[in-house]
């Protein structure tokens, strides 16, 4: 089976042709800077890519780019779109909803526009790609996985917040996480790299990128995530600022005479390394920078280090120890330097880098020393594996259900 795995943003649409039984990646894209004048379609695989300008007013224009460069050139992944058999959808918050991936019907495609208020730059641009491929592949079942499905395992203890409980009742006020189709797909992997069973492990999983999140998964099932109601919350990252004390946004929207939305704006896309380092949100920029003596630079990683370690310190005392810590991401696959920066000092936690694996690159590899009591795993992520999975077994038993 072909599934078309789409990820639209809101002026983005990435996309990966996969065949799910072979395993197979046969194209992949973006499209970039979707309704500017600047828009672009990046498409291909490895040394074949190629980066074309292109007009795109909008996500439906995107659609249609894409499902032509799959059928078009010497090099198309198919001969007609035909071949396209399910397209998976990845959309952000699911909500009270959804526990986990769902074929799309019009009862879904109204939840998830409901419940745009909590995503309102992600669960929007997904509705755009829904409707785009539903009027350019017709009749093509559609399957919604979501990044919060994961964590609706979290107990109440976890996931209520200590606000007064009408505003639950009201609003659902509540930690619903993201980045969970990640996490899961590595907790799954760490099983098989251990050769142990995922449901005999304490894990904690870190997402580290620009986007940074990070979970305890106690014997298979989700009991805690570092974002909350939404992807702001927890960990400092490349643009957001993380947990901060709450009575610092009525100090500073009075002191600064902010809006609401310039507050939010502030906190989402001002802060975190970029609002620490005045350098930059890419920790290879800010890396760079520190190394050359920028002391607000060197203030930058040395925070974010840390707020991620007081993440493992919370998750070990959360779940009584933890076997393995998993990293993932841009920052948590590549960056070695921060590696040795979040892992020192926890050698008396029985967590023991090892220098020398540490330095290394590659795929999924262990990097902690032989006799380090927790192991600490770096696996790549594969987010559109997940999603792909997810839609393949829900259209397949959906088809096999309708055999006589």
């Amino acid at each position: 089976m072909n599934v078309l795995v789409i990820n639209a943003g809101s002026s983005s649409l990435k996309y990966q042709l996969i065949n799910v039984e072979t395993h197979t990646l046969m194209a992949k894209g973006i499209c970039e800077r979707v309704g500017s004048a600047e828009a672009f379609h990046k498409h291909g695989l490895d040394d074949n890519e190629v980066v074309i300008d292109a007009k795109m007013a909008d996500h439906d224009d995107a659609m249609a780019l894409v499902l032509e460069s799959l059928v078009s050139g010497q090099d198309a992944a198919i001969a007609s779109l035909s071949e396209i058999d399910a397209v998976g959808h990845r959309i952000v918050q699911g909500g009270k909803y959804f526990d986990r991936s769902v074929l799309i019907d019009d009862d879904v495609i109204a939840k998830i526009d409901e419940l745009a208020e909590l995503a309102p730059l992600h669960n929007g641009a997904a509705l755009m790609g829904i409707h785009a491929c539903m009027k350019h592949m017709p009749g093509i079942p559609m399957v919604a996985v979501f990044d919060t499905s994961f964590f609706t395992t979290l107990p109440p203890k976890a996931y209520m917040y200590p606000l007064p409980y009408e505003l639950y009742e009201k609003y659902a006020i509540r930690k619903y996480g993201a980045h969970g189709t990640s996490h899961r797909y590595i907790s799954e992997r760490a099983a098989v790299v251990l050769d142990e069973p995922l449901e005999d492990l304490k894990l904690i999983t870190l997402h580290l990128g620009n986007g940074c999140s990070a979970s305890a998964i106690d014997h298979g099932v989700a009991v805690d995530t570092s974002m909350g109601l939404t992807p702001l919350d927890g960990l400092m990252m490349g643009t957001r600022c993380g947990a901060i004390d709450p009575a610092i946004v009525p100090f500073v929207m009075e002191h600064e005479n902010l809006t609401a939305e310039e507050m939010n704006n502030l906190m989402n896309k001002q802060s975190g390394l970029l609002g620490i380092s005045g350098v930059s949100n890419d920790l290879r920029s800010v890396r760079t920078a520190s190394e050359e003596g920028n002391e607000r630079a060197m203030l930058a990683y040395d925070m974010f280090s840390n707020s991620v370690k007081k993440y493992i310190g919370q998750y070990i005392a959360v779940m009584g120890g933890v076997d393995a810590i998993v990293l993932t991401a841009g920052v948590g696959e590549n960056c070695d330097k921060m590696r040795r920066m979040i892992f020192s000092g926890l050698q008396p936690l029985g967590i023991v880098l090892d220098e020398e694996k540490n330095r290394h690159r590659g795929f999924e590899r262990i990097i902690s020393t032989d006799d380090s009591a927790v192991q600490i795993i770096i696996i790549p992520t594969n987010e559109e594996y997940m999603i792909a999975r997810d839609t393949y077994e829900i259209v397949h038993d959906q088809m096999v259900g309708i055999q006589p």
